[in-house]
């Protein structure tokens, strides 16, 4: 793998530090005025590897690498650079408190969709779930955090700190929560309707009538349908009903872009927390779908069970999250590779969504969500080379790992970005707009956790390989020429016909830059997959070591404890380690083989020498 993440990594970091400190005083907001994701992206740059990565840890001041040390020290030693970060996750959760409780509003990052039209600041004050889910995650990574370094603290100003920082992040992570299982919908309509017309057109890839295409369906989703019964909390299972008791109904699940407009209140949530009005419109969006699962997956995550950062409240909510999450993943999995035919709907490049719009990037959202259901439910070998195409074909096409030509239309994937609109969020007026520009961060993470998921090492090193070519596009739409260089994303810099450089950072895709990054450190830890051909070398160049070892045991005198005594012995423990090895890491007992064959032929060599000498 040509990225080298430790080192990009500590780059980064020393590029945020250097862009966000001004003498002593953090700085908020980049490319955008601050907002509470931006806010929580700019953070999770440094606290997210920091809590999910051993080699990074900060929570535990006597490990911290001489090399982070280095890059941190505007935050101060060892013990300061924990407690800047505490006080920093303090003003960021405070700033966004209202006095109805935690805000998560998308305030900068959304856009007017009537050009020459300001947003109504009242409209760009509402909830909106990127918020919600970049809450979890950073929060979960402020209660790690907490509970890490609370067990160095011993002075008590600190500790009173940390108990009022732990208060602060539970009573948000609750309510991001809360706004996420609110979020969730489902939208029902007929195959008759333009929604049904434009799903089967996406799912019927042979030359089948739309009424068998239906019913085909409709017994694919059947458990996902009778499952929707079960779902409960700030939904309105009306929804569910209808679609249960009416089985001639199609319908999609997923999370719309904030508080949906029919959610109801939940009966229990945060105390002293408002349940604001949904207005957001009841169909699930791809994009906000995608960004939910990536916060509600860091609630079951290891480093979250096993420092126990939820208490009962939270593991309430998250039992509610995870049956969404399992439902989403499996819906869209089976949308995604149904029928028998040759092609899955998801290679019929673009994906087209009910709403009749098509787009590359539509593909790596629904490939996401496809990734994310074989993780849960087991890949199939014969799957994975399929969607290993599939994302080449995206790579290409998304002017990733190809030239873009002149006035090409791949290059509006990265700038400005695809735009949605956000059905309900206008009012009396014009909806707002949502940009999504992340396009290569996203075909990132999806080769990297495809190459995780594969167990077969050429097609691994085949993922590895083509990571290499789009890291290499993402690595040049650094900044380069203003002090936020070593920040993205100038896109200028590799679509030429792009007349005007950003030298302002976008923590938007910045963050996820960092989380390819941890992504790539994860694929590295792994072991590798089992290669049948090296295996098999590995055991006949273990065989002939053996034989050649044990020949030549029969030449050497065995009270003889001279110098060849003594390298023998010492090849006999390396051998017997290479054999013990040889079922993980079959290269490594290769090489130590080749060692010892080395050696039994330079002293095969000089018994021969002597006896022709004696001769």
């Amino acid at each position: 793998m040509r990225i080298q993440p430790r080192e990009e990594l500590l780059n980064l970091w020393r590029s945020v530090m250097k862009v966000s400190l001004d003498g002593d005083k953090w700085q908020w907001g980049g490319r955008y005025e601050r907002n509470s994701i931006s806010d929580a992206e700019q953070l999770l740059c440094i606290i997210y590897p920091a809590t999910v990565l051993p080699y990074f840890r900060l929570d535990q001041p006597d490990d911290t690498a001489d090399d982070i040390l280095e890059v941190l020290r505007p935050f101060g030693d060892e013990l300061d650079i924990p407690q800047r970060l505490i006080e920093l996750l303090i003003e960021h959760i405070e700033y966004y408190t209202e006095s109805d409780g935690p805000s998560f509003s998308g305030g900068s990052y959304f856009k007017s969709s009537k050009e020459g039209v300001d947003i109504d600041p009242q409209h760009a004050r509402v909830d909106v779930v990127d918020s919600f889910s970049m809450a979890v995650s950073l929060m979960l990574s402020t209660l790690s955090l907490v509970r890490g370094f609370g067990n160095t603290v011993l002075n008590p100003e600190v500790e009173r700190r940390l108990r009022h920082l732990e208060r602060i992040a539970n009573i948000r992570l609750t309510a991001a929560m809360t706004g996420l299982l609110r979020s969730f919908v489902i939208n029902v309509f007929t195959p008759d309707s333009g929604e049904g017309q434009a799903l089967l057109s996406t799912v019927n890839q042979g030359a089948r009538s739309n009424r068998q295409v239906a019913e085909e369906l409709r017994s694919s989703l059947q458990e996902i349908r009778a499952s929707l019964g079960d779902v409960t909390f700030g939904f309105r299972q009306q929804r569910a009903t209808e679609l249960i008791e009416n089985r001639n109904r199609l319908f999609e699940i997923g999370w719309t872009w904030g508080i949906a407009e029919d959610a109801p209140e939940m009966e229990s949530t945060a105390p002293g927390t408002a349940q604001r009005s949904g207005v957001a419109e009841s169909a699930p969006f791809l994009y906000f779908t995608v960004n939910a699962l990536d916060g509600i997956t860091d609630l079951f995550s290891g480093r979250t069970t096993v420092l126990g950062l939820l208490n009962e409240e939270q593991q309430r909510l998250a039992g509610a999250l995870k049956l969404r999450w399992e439902l989403t993943q499996r819906y869209w999995g089976t949308i995604a590779t149904f029928g028998d035919t040759r092609e899955w709907p998801l290679e019929d490049l673009p994906w087209r969504t009910t709403d009749d719009r098509e787009s590359d990037h539509f593909s790596l959202l629904i490939i996401y969500l496809v990734l994310q259901d074989q993780e849960v439910r087991g890949t199939s070998t014969m799957e994975l080379p399929r969607l290993a195409e599939i994302l080449k074909k995206l790579a290409e096409r998304g002017r990733v790992t190809s030239r873009a030509t002149r006035d090409d239309a791949a290059v509006l994937y990265h700038t400005p970005g695809t735009q949605i609109t956000l059905g309900g969020s206008g009012g009396d007026g014009p909806d707002l707009l949502w940009r999504l520009n992340d396009f290569s961060p996203l075909l990132l993470k999806n080769v990297l956790r495809l190459a995780r998921l594969s167990r077969d090492a050429d097609l691994r090193e085949d993922l590895v390989q083509v990571a290499d070519e789009i890291w290499d596009h993402i690595f040049r739409r650094r900044i380069e020429h203003s002090v936020n260089a070593g920040l993205w994303d100038d896109a200028a810099n590799v679509f030429e016909g792009l007349k005007k450089h950003n030298d302002r950072p976008s923590w938007y895709y910045t963050e996820r830059i960092v989380e390819c990054i941890v992504m790539a450190i994860n694929l590295i830890r792994d072991p590798l997959p089992r290669s049948a051909s090296i295996h098999a070398y590995a055991r006949g160049i273990l065989s002939e070591t053996d034989n050649l070892f044990d020949l030549e045991l029969l030449e050497t005198n065995v009270v003889d404890r001279g110098a060849l005594r003594a390298q023998l012995e010492e090849a006999r423990l390396n051998l017997n380690h290479a054999h013990e090895i040889a079922s993980k890491r079959p290269a490594t007992a290769i090489g130590i083989a080749m060692e010892i064959l080395r050696m039994l032929e330079r002293v095969g060599v000089a018994r021969q020498n002597a006896a022709e000498g004696a001769g």
